[in-house]
């Protein structure tokens, strides 16, 4: 039992300016304040309230337990110049009056007191995180047409389903270990700020601990641990509950800011809050903590948020971004069209097993049938783990003919990757072997998900078998539509985490059509998919596919042998391969490879292909032709060429991808142009000189957006004054006088030099087109607007470190810029998806301390 007597009517004493100074905090924005509470009592209370002329709305920041109202500084910082912010110091915590025992109705009351005495007028929106979230949202559910919109940060109002209360605070809410550490020591306090490891800074730290150094500073600590409600017999416990249910009535724009490493409130308080306000909008921080608004750029984050959802700086314009045409038949008609079709639709290239398109199509139905009978419902999350196989493709369709959503993330990405993907997509089934099963359970993937296995026996956890679904006998349920939605697919995480892209039906089919079409696909082509969810689109096009004997998660290792196997296999037309493999393929290949003789179109994407690897590809497959289509998870394709149209462009600054498919809309907007703004930029073939800026896109089959990632989407999808919406892919590149798009490298890794921008890949190219050089990165050293050009070229036989005066001469004498160093590595860091991609971010990071006189270690 915690006591309050004897601490009403002490107030600590403030900060002095220059420790608030120290601190990041306007000593102006402090301010004590005597409020008269509902009961009649007065009570002192502090506040950072920042106001400037004529706010557009107020924002109301709540802290948790242990902080104060210092936790949003970054919100006063950043949005003080046009909103109102007010930061309260709840009684008994920060520096405000230390009172009798305050439970979680007092609270929410004490709030609303607080803000009347503060002549708070709407428009409101409140910001919380941990249990200021409740408490906000009391006061927010009755504050009727005064609230405008609710932010929450790592918090909760319930349990969720299926799970204990977090251990953190069970343990801390044990008996007498609620004084002792609550009160009695700070480890409370210093355990809190440990939750977010060094992402907090020193300075930081000693502005949280400011106002709990004593033990009788910290009383309501361990009052708010101890107000908790573990059982329905708790005094605060029917008060929270109500606010929980409240939730479910909420209308206004609710954003979710969630910091998914925190062992407190994690991913599953933010699911339960999404259940309850289904509306709201998330962003999920995958490498943030418990005190997320510290740790990131929250404020930020709402900045846009707000503008967008809460207070709209212009009406909303209708967004043409996909133009109205007739519905596409859906992703499955064409397996359908062949339901009784006994020539071979998929064969495994591991154990050469065929399966024809009438089991194929009837695998699909039976799984469809199944997965709605054990309770799958329309619009479920579903994580396919399956590996390269028929079952991977029958398990695929089967979920979208069944109206569930495929969550899909090759093991390219590697396991943890994996697992992060399938983490934040918030499944709530998985499929797949029994090993990715018991990693789903053991690693946490997805631990409340129901489980099916792929496999002859059901294994432990699992609810049935896949075999056992297809085999049920269930009716097929009612297809989704085409607004319904499809599949989060994963981006390859090459230049950062990796992303799941929402798509609809419609897209999807839309993306299969311009497929067909760019490439002249028919009923008569076969697919071998050498990056393996490439496959995929074999029953969508009503083809027959393999995927050839290959480690997925090393495309780079296919061999001659194993690609003309697998075009044997189904006598393929088509072959689809990361530029890796295909260079893999032309060094293992000694002679002439006869099952290649008669392919007709070769697709290498995923990276840019040196043009050396395209010829002696041509010369192993004589009949094809040789296309690199352009584009990205988000939009594929965007733009083609075929090898004889590289040759007709010749050189220019970086490679060129060809001009825009059918459907396709490319401007190029200028370089770190503001998402929040309309943004102007070049959509035509180019007239004067060239100037590079970033790649945006327009058509059908661009997806949805980004799975919890609102902040990302948004900046993601700028707007032109007609109000159309854009892709931001991310790229840099410019559009030439015949309308051809070239490609320069990502935005991320522009050289921001003193003379000005430098993009990477026209520096890569020329650098590799020098004997003995296959690989080369050009990255940037030094602070943005004065950093140095630093060129590392891959080696095999020479050490990590600064290259020899001969071989510096040579890469310079090719560079139209100022190279200030050359250095080499055995071999550079690039993607595990495609084995091309390469990390310049890492090779930066590299060049930089080798400069410094570091002791340079490879590290990837």
């Amino acid at each position: 039992m915690v006591s309050g007597q004897g601490r009403s009517g002490w107030v600590p004493q403030r900060p002095s300016a220059a420790q608030f100074q120290r601190w990041g905090v306007d000593p102006g924005w402090s301010q004590l304040v005597t409020v008269p509470g509902s009961d009649g009592v007065a009570r002192t209370w502090h506040v950072l309230d920042r106001t400037p002329p004529a706010p557009v709305a107020t924002i109301v920041c709540v802290h948790g337990n242990p902080t104060w109202s210092y936790h949003w500084r970054s919100f006063h910082e950043r949005l003080g110049d046009r909103y109102r912010v007010i930061a309260v110091d709840q009684l008994g915590m920060g520096f405000s009056e230390r009172t009798e025992r305050r439970r979680f109705a007092d609270r929410v009351t004490d709030l609303g007191d607080v803000l009347r005495a503060l002549q708070v007028e709407g428009p409101v929106i409140t910001a919380a995180y941990d249990w200021g979230g409740p408490i906000s949202l009391g006061w927010a559910l009755a504050a009727g047409d005064q609230l405008a919109g609710v932010v929450l940060c790592n918090t909760g109002v319930a349990v969720p389903a299926g799970r204990r209360a977090p251990a953190l605070i069970r343990l801390a809410a044990a008996g007498p270990m609620t004084d002792l550490v609550g009160h009695r020591t700070r480890i409370f306090v210093d355990g809190t700020l440990m939750l977010s490891g060094q992402r907090v800074a020193p300075v930081a730290r000693e502005g949280y601990r400011a106002p709990y150094r004593h033990a009788r500073d910290r009383h309501a600590i361990a009052e708010f641990v101890a107000d908790v409600p573990f059982t329905p017999k708790h005094p605060s416990a029917a008060a929270i509950e109500a606010v929980a249910e409240g939730l479910r009535s909420l209308r206004v724009p609710t954003l979710l800011a969630w910091g998914a490493r925190d062992p407190v409130f994690n991913d599953d308080f933010a699911l339960d809050l999404g259940e309850r306000v289904p509306h709201a909008d998330r962003h999920r921080y995958a490498g943030m903590g418990h005190l997320v608004v510290e740790e990131t750029d929250v404020a930020g984050l709402v900045d846009a948020w707000l503008a967008e959802r809460v207070i709209p700086h212009r009406a909303p314009a209708p967004d043409p971004v996909v133009p109205v045409v007739p519905a596409a038949p859906p992703v499955w008609a064409a397996l359908d069209a062949r339901r009784a079709d006994t020539a071979t639709a998929f064969v495994d290239g591991a154990t050469g097993t065929s399966t024809s398109f009438v089991d194929l199509h009837n695998r699909v139905l039976g799984i469809a049938g199944g997965l709605a009978q054990l309770g799958v419902q329309p619009g479920d999350r579903v994580g396919v783990l399956v590996p390269p196989s028929v079952d991977l493709l029958a398990t695929v369709y089967a979920c979208w003919r069944a109206g569930a959503v495929t969550v899909i993330a090759d093991r390219g990405l590697g396991l943890r990757g994996l697992g992060a993907a399938v983490r934040a997509a918030d499944v709530s089934w998985v499929i797949g072997p029994p090993k990715a099963i018991a990693a789903a359970r053991l690693l946490r993937w997805a631990p409340g998900a129901t489980a099916i296995a792929v496999g002859a026996r059901s294994v432990l956890g699992a609810a049935c078998t896949l075999d056992q679904l297809a085999a049920s006998g269930a009716p097929a349920p009612t297809p989704p539509g085409p607004d319904d939605p499809a599949a989060v697919l994963y981006t390859s995480g090459a230049t950062g985490p990796a992303k799941g892209v929402r798509y609809r039906h419609a897209q999807m089919s839309a993306q299969r059509d311009v497929l067909a079409q760019t490439y002249g696909i028919t009923s008569t082509d076969r697919l071998v998919a050498a990056f393996a969810p490439f496959a995929l689109y074999g029953p969508a096009l009503g083809i027959a596919s393999t995927i050839p004997d290959v480690d997925v998660a090393a495309p780079g290792t296919l061999t001659a042998a194993a690609l003309g196997a697998a075009v044997g296999s189904v006598e393929a037309t088509i072959v689809f391969a990361s530029p890796a493999a295909l260079a893999n393929v032309n060094r293992t290949a000694h002679g002439p490879q006869p099952q290649l003789a008669n392919l007709r179109l070769v697709l290498s994407a995923g990276a840019p292909v040196p043009i050396a690897t395209l010829r002696a590809t041509a010369a192993l497959c004589p009949s094809a032709e040789l296309h690199t289509p352009y584009g990205m998870t988000e939009c594929l394709p965007v733009a083609d060429i075929d090898l004889a149209g590289i040759d007709t462009a010749g050189d220019g600054d970086g490679v060129c991808v060809g001009a825009p498919v059918p459907g396709v809309a490319v401007m190029i907007a200028p370089l770190g142009f503001d998402a929040d703004r309309v943004v102007v930029g070049v959509a035509d073939a180019l007239v004067g000189p060239v100037l590079a800026g970033e790649v945006l896109v327009r058509a059908p089959w661009v997806s949805e957006g980004y799975n919890q990632l609102w902040r990302t989407e948004h900046d993601a999808r700028p707007r032109t004054a007609d109000g159309r919406v854009w892709h931001r892919t991310g790229d840099v590149g410019h559009l030439d006088t015949q309308g051809r798009l070239w490609i320069e490298g990502r935005s991320v890794h522009v050289i921001h030099a003193d003379a000005g921008a430098i993009t990477p890949v026209p520096v890569e190219v020329a650098v590799e087109g020098l004997e003995g050089i296959s690989k080369a990165a050009a990255v940037g050293v030094g602070p943005l607007g004065c950093q140095q050009l630093v060129v590392v070229v891959e080696h095999a036989q020479r050490n990590a470190g600064l290259a020899d005066d001969v071989l510096a001469e040579r890469v310079r004498s090719v560079v139209k810029h100022p190279v200030a160093a050359v250095a080499t590595v055995r071999a550079l860091p690039v993607d595990i998806r495609h084995n091309t991609k390469i990390d310049r971010t890492a090779v930066a990071v590299w060049a930089t301390a080798l400069l410094a006189g570091d002791r340079a270690r490879v590290t990837w």
